[in-house]
């Protein structure tokens, strides 16, 4: 279970949002809604153990995620709302790169599997440079198939996406959350995602 507890931010001299207080069970999903600087990010980087709440908690299985410290980053992989590729990188080098960054091995052949079923068969030796926008985020969500953790917390994960890669999207977080894993996101855009309980989180 994902808990927040009267989480409170502040930015500077400004109060981005107060008490704000969820509760994610295995194969929930928490859509993080609001306008621009409202605090959404900002949110996002508090249950990733990136930044501190001014207030509250955020617990992982009933303990502070800052006690648990590495056991909870093992079980969570984030993405921001930007893609985070290396241009003068190849699409393969890439995911291979980043998920080792996070602590995985990813083998040559699972990266090809990974980046085909994101629609990226047959550019896996290009370099990201001459991929375009939705092309490169692709890219970074590919790294969702390999990663095995059991909590996703993105950020955007639908920008820059065409229809057929938001429906791809779709079912990605639908088996993911089948299989009992857990769901926070923003997104701009509509998504319909079939769930075991979907919290709509709004922030003013």
């Amino acid at each position: 279970m994902l808990q927040g507890s009267s989480l409170a931010c502040v930015r500077g001299d400004r109060r981005l949002f107060k008490d704000v207080n969820f509760s994610l069970e295995a194969g929930g999903l928490m859509q993080v809604r609001g306008p621009n600087g409202s605090g959404k990010t900002s949110l996002l980087r508090m249950l990733c153990g990136l930044s501190n709440p001014a207030l509250g908690e955020i617990s992982w299985c009933g303990t502070s995620i800052r006690a648990l410290g590495g056991d909870y980053f093992a079980t969570m992989t984030y993405m921001g709302h930007l893609s985070g590729t290396k241009d003068d990188l190849t699409v393969v080098e890439n995911l291979c790169i980043s998920s080792a960054l996070a602590g995985i091995e990813v083998s040559e052949s699972q990266a090809y599997e990974a980046l085909k079923h994101m629609g990226l068969g047959g550019r896996e030796t290009l370099p990201v440079k001459v991929l375009s926008q939705g092309q490169r985020r692709r890219v970074a969500l590919a790294r969702l198939l390999v990663c095995q953790t059991k909590l996703w917390i993105l950020d955007e994960p639908l920008a820059a996406l065409d229809v057929s890669a938001v429906k791809l999207m779709q079912c990605l977080l639908e088996k993911h959350l089948e299989q009992g894993g857990m769901v926070v996101m923003t997104t701009h855009q509509e998504i319909d995602i079939t769930a075991a309980s979907i919290i709509q989180l709004q922030l003013a």
